[in-house]
């Protein structure tokens, strides 16, 4: 099983060599109002489809991966890459002790990459666990923490 997500976006060449950073592949596919990464890590179908001005909306994104390690190898892309925004490391957040990073693409899409430590107790409101969580306000501005 792979899921599969496509995004609307304002320009999918600049989005394409967002996403080119962020995978570290080319896109399979592509022409002049969409393009296509077929990825197998992460297992993934996801397309960029160009919008009349209006972007998909979402939370946030994420790819859960299996080890510090794999994390590791993220932080150093996206550094390398310079697109990662915020580091939170061992961090009780969403009902889970994390590590976490975050990106937002060019139409503000905020998404984290993350590993699960442990499940901690379910208590209260998400809202008063400490999470990180992205902006909504727009493209490149880091996601914070405590909301």
């Amino acid at each position: 099983m792979r899921p599969h997500i496509s995004l609307d976006v304002r320009d999918v060449s600049k989005s394409v060599a967002f996403y080119k950073k962020v995978f570290g592949v080319p896109p399979q596919k592509q022409v002049a109002d969409y393009a296509k990464f077929d990825l197998k890590a992460p297992a993934l179908n996801f397309s960029l489809v160009s919008s009349s001005g209006e972007v998909s909306a979402v939370d946030h994104l994420g790819i859960e991966v299996e080890t510090v390690e794999e994390i590791a190898e993220w932080k150093a892309r996206l550094q390398r890459e310079g697109i990662l925004e915020k580091v939170k490391d061992n961090v009780a957040c969403c009902f889970a002790r994390q590590d976490k990073l975050w990106f937002t693409d060019p139409d503000g899409n905020a998404w984290e990459i993350f590993t699960v430590h442990e499940q901690l107790e379910v208590t209260g409101r998400l809202s008063q666990t400490g999470c990180c969580v992205p902006k909504k306000a727009g493209a490149h501005e880091p996601a914070t923490c405590g909301a």
